[in-house]
Order: C-alpha cells, then structure tokens, then sequence
C-alpha cells in the first residue's frame, strides 16, 4: 500500500490564489463554450446553430427529487462525464474515462471543482440502490448518467443538480475543428489511439500543437504519472482547448466546433439556463478554486483500486458544502489551514 500527495505539497487544496479567468468555467468545456460563442459572434445563424445542437442533446433523467436551483441566481453544481466510446468503438458497455465535479457561485464569481479518478473504489448506486463496490467508472455500464450521479452523490455527500456528458468523438471532432491545441508533453511516449489500437499515437517530450486523436492521448494515458494526476492533466488539456476556442483566430471555425458537438453530447441543462450561467461570466471574472484528492492504492482480485482517503474526501465535500451553503464555515476554512491526511483507510491494508 502506497500513499499518495500531490507532488508539489501535502495539501488537497491547489492553489488557492490561482489567476482569474476571463471566462465563467473552463471544465464544462462544450456546453458553456457553445454558449459563450454562441452569444458573443456576429452571428444569428451561429446562435440558432447553438441552440439547435442543446436541445438536440437535451436529456431530462428520472430524478426521485426535483432540482430546484436558479442557476443565474445561487449556486449551482454539475458533473461532467467523459465516456470512452466513440462511433467506430460501439463498446455498449461505455464506462466514465474522466469526472470533473464542480460548483459555479454567480455572487462571488467564484467555481470549484475536483477531479474524480476513474478507479476509485467505492460503493455503486443506482436508483437508491447500493449495487455492491467497485471502481466508480463501473457505475456508467450500470446506469448511465442516473447511477453515475447517485454514486458521486453518495461518495461526496453533495447534490449534483445538473449533468453534461460528452464521448470521445466529441472531443476529437472539437480539437480538429480548432486545428489543434498547444500543450507541452512531459515525456517521450506512445498510446493507442481512439479506436483502441495500440501505439498507434506517439508523442515526443517538449511544447506542441496536438491534433485530436494527439490530445486524447495525453488526456488518457497512465505511463506519464498516476491516476490523480492524470484528472489534473486533463484539466490542463480543457483549459487549453477554451483558450483556443476565445482566440481571435478561432472565430470563423466556431461554427465546425458546435457542429462537432452534435450528437456525442447529453445534459439535463436546457440553452437558456445554459446561456443565463455564461452571462454571469460577462459581469466578472471568476476564481477557480481546484482540489486533489489524497489517496492511497490496493490491489482486489488482481486489479489495482484506488481509495480516496476518507478525511481527504470529508474535507473536499466540507468546502463543497460551504460553497452550496450546506456547511457553514468552521476551522477547515481558515485562510492559513493546509489539510494534511492521517492515512486511516476503510479498504487499503
């Protein structure tokens, strides 16, 4: 069994002081980027296009309690899935490949989010279920959106009021029509590609422009680091994609880029909650607040699981709490504190 930090410090909250962005969230990558082009180009025709492509990808789910959130208006949380199926894949049985919780304050202009890694050990719920332990990627093959939702909520003790989901082909198609983004690739390597063959995709050490099926590489592979830090690579990868998408290059592709979205997207967010969220960010700057779990590994049955230390997620769930209003503010929240685990586990020995 091995402990695990961030390589940088001890602590789970990064960077409390990060720059401001200029815009309202850059991990709710499609949606808000549609809304954000779509409101901000010379276009009519590019507006009705964004519009048509979320109420295409409109998803309502049978939720046992009705979301009651003024998204303009209070703070409001979404969970953004990346599934690892695409067209030619047809896997049937897609699994999570990433998840971004996240909270988006309008008053304060201020957004949280956390990684989840994909192999967290963790009880499955579906439908109030409990479906019995397994990685958290599990909890998509066996309800969709529905127990991936119920899953997250029981692990962090927080509601998730809206969802958006995106496959790889929406990922690929996007990065393409933007002619690529710019990242700098920590090491040699190679890594199968889209369609699942392997080394097909071979990436040199040093700053680049990737191409679609270039950046999915980077995003997924595990020979670079660990699963955690993987999360925050991908997180790395989102922020270049919107930097590109808002450059002034970028503005006559915005129209390939909704188009790309198409059918590889779904969310319970209807356009105009969607375009209200993306006009607070024209009031303001926002600051992003990202946290990292501590956590540990063990091996189940011949394969390697993650467990989230339990203090690690009880002090992360405490700061999403605040943020939705759920806690209130106690020592954790102190300008000076920096968590620092005590190593207790429920499953790792």
């Amino acid at each position: 069994m091995k402990k695990h930090s961030n390589t940088s410090r001890s602590v789970s909250y990064v960077n409390k002081r990060k720059k401001r962005k200029n815009i309202i969230i850059l991990s709710i990558l499609i949606p808000i980027m549609i809304i954000l082009l779509g409101g901000a180009v010379y276009a009519a025709k590019l507006y009705a296009t964004a519009q048509k492509t979320i109420d295409d990808s409109y998803h309502e789910l049978d939720r046992t309690k009705e979301i009651e959130v003024d998204p303009i208006k209070e703070t409001t949380s979404i969970l953004i899935m990346g599934i690892d199926d695409t067209e030619d894949r047809k896997l049937g049985s897609s699994r999570t490949d990433s998840l971004i919780y996240l909270t988006i304050d309008p008053n304060n202009h201020e957004v949280n989010m956390v990684s989840i890694p994909r192999d967290t050990y963790t009880p499955i719920m579906y439908q109030g279920e409990n479906e019995g332990e397994d990685k958290i990627n599990s909890a998509y093959s066996e309800g969709e959106e529905q127990a991936t939702i119920e899953t997250v909520e029981e692990l962090l003790d927080v509601p998730i009021h809206y969802y958006v989901t995106f496959n790889f082909d929406a990922f690929l198609k996007i990065i393409d029509a933007l002619g690529g983004v710019e990242m700098d690739v920590p090491i040699t390597f190679s890594e199968q590609n889209s369609d699942g063959k392997m080394n097909q995709i071979t990436l040199e050490k040093g700053y680049q422009t990737l191409n679609g099926e270039e950046a999915l590489a980077l995003a997924r592979t595990r020979k670079i680091d660990n699963d955690v830090m993987r999360g925050e690579r991908q997180q790395l990868l989102i922020q270049a994609i919107v930097e590109k998408a808002l450059s002034v290059g970028s503005i006559t592709k915005y129209t390939d880029v909704i188009e790309a979205v198409g059918s590889n997207m779904r969310t319970d967010l209807t356009f105009n909650e969607m375009l209200g969220i993306a006009q607070t960010g024209l009031e303001g700057s926002y600051k992003f607040n990202s946290y990292t779990f501590e956590w540990t590994d063990f091996m189940l049955n011949g394969a390697s699981m993650v467990e989230l230390y339990p203090d690690s997620v009880d002090f992360i769930s405490h700061r999403f709490r605040v943020a939705l209003g759920l806690d209130s503010l106690d020592e954790r929240d102190a300008e000076d504190y920096e968590f620092e685990t005590n190593g207790l586990t429920n499953y790792a020995y």
